[in-house]
């Protein structure tokens, strides 16, 4: 079963929208006690605050919250994040690496620089701030849940820097779980299909392809319907809790069976 013990604290970048918010949500619900929410939009931060402290049933109160508003690829910001959360709570337990973008496109055509900013986004954030995170979380023998996608396994077309800087996340959780594995740090990822959040309509198409996109997947997932926020917030708290303590390194599809059909 999947519980806390009322005493950890969690950190959740990209907790402004969709699955970072959804995950909040569930662990406020789960029992977690602590909870440190960074995202870009200080608003959106603080709705997301209030949607945890109802789902705690009254268990949380605004105190029990760390809110960093900025760039998670700005590494002061992610120093913030961390000094602020220690600061406050006095530990670190688990951090959940889910803030991230989205590229479409095809090699001949993407800049380069889209590549960069890709890169720095999915990858090289996570890697820093979890850098920040390692001495706390050895001390709490926590948990890290990184936020990959089907794409980090996959050959997409038209969507190769995504793969590249999701396959990329892929190889870095299997060798931190692997380094980290003997300080009793478990490191895992959850690599969702298509899921139902805004980023894509925030990012790169209309509402209008977005709907045109769900529908026609929903013959290519053998459960004959895309994700919700809730599935993959369910994966991402198993992996975080202890239900899951012998679980590491692993690559947890959420996608309906997507990974399994082999066109």
């Amino acid at each position: 079963m999947t519980s806390f013990s009322n005493e950890e604290v969690v950190i959740i970048t990209g907790a402004s929208s969709g699955i970072g918010a959804g995950s909040a949500a569930k662990f406020a619900q789960l029992g977690v006690a602590k909870l440190c929410l960074t995202g870009r939009n200080q608003e959106a931060l603080n709705k997301t605050r209030s949607d945890c402290i109802a789902e705690s049933k009254g268990r949380l109160n605004d105190s029990d919250f760390v809110i960093v508003t900025g760039d998670i690829t700005n590494e002061i910001v992610c120093s913030e994040i961390v000094e602020k959360t220690v600061a406050q709570f006095g530990k670190i337990d688990i951090l959940v690496n889910n803030a991230g973008m989205v590229n479409v496109g095809t090699f001949e055509h993407s800049p380069v620089a889209e590549l960069d900013q890709l890169i720095n986004t999915n990858v090289r954030s996570i890697v820093v701030l979890t850098q920040l995170c390692i001495p706390y979380l050895k001390k709490t023998k926590g948990s890290v849940v990184n936020l990959s996608s089907l794409y980090g396994y996959r050959p997409i077309a038209d969507a190769g820097y995504q793969c590249m800087a999701k396959a990329a996340v892929n190889m870095y959780t299997q060798c931190l779980a692997m380094e980290l594995a003997p300080h009793g740090v478990r490191v895992n990822a959850v690599n969702p299909g298509l899921i139902r959040t805004n980023i894509l309509t925030r990012e790169c198409m209309s509402a209008e392809e977005f709907a045109t996109m769900l529908e026609q997947a929903k013959s290519s997932h053998p459960l004959g319907r895309t994700g919700e926020v809730e599935d993959v917030a369910n994966a991402i708290v198993f992996l975080a809790s202890k239900a899951a303590s012998f679980m590491i390194g692993n690559l947890t599809p959420v996608d309906g069976g997507r990974n399994c059909v082999t066109n």
